[in-house]
């Protein structure tokens, strides 16, 4: 099919040069007279040239590209059933090391918040709100 295209190109090519070179080479009162017979001799023979080349080309067999389906990335896994659960985590209280009010407790809360507030004993935690100091 390639060999009929290029053929038929070929052909058109040859078909054109000889009209377009006859047409300027003639002088006189001919060129103007016949003119416009030339130009639709020359629009027609490049008409049927493109729809043959259109044709060609439009013949030619298509490539489809198929893309083929993507593999699961994640598999879900089965579900673990456990019947036997640990116990609750137990609620740990920590015993205060320093009494509370004792020149210790002052001095350990003063050092260890700058917001600490010793009329009342609280400081302001990054929550904006006061909270005892508990020393320990």
């Amino acid at each position: 099919m390639m060999n009929f295209a290029k053929y038929s190109l070929l052909a058109a090519a040859l078909v054109a040069a000889p009209l377009g070179a006859s047409t300027q080479a003639q002088a006189g009162d001919y060129y103007r007279r016949h003119h416009n017979d030339d130009a639709l001799a020359a629009g027609a023979i490049g008409l049927a040239a493109g729809l043959v080349t259109g044709a060609v080309i439009a013949s030619q067999p298509r490539t489809v590209y198929v893309e083929p389906e993507p593999e699961p990335m994640y598999v879900e896994p089965e579900p673990v059933y456990v019947d036997e659960y640990p116990p609750a985590p137990r609620q740990v209280y920590r015993s205060v090391g320093v009494e509370p009010w004792t020149a210790e407790w002052y001095d350990y809360c003063a050092a260890r918040y700058r917001s600490f507030n010793a009329r009342n004993g609280t400081y302001v935690g990054y929550d904006g709100r006061a909270h005892f100091c508990t020393a320990g």
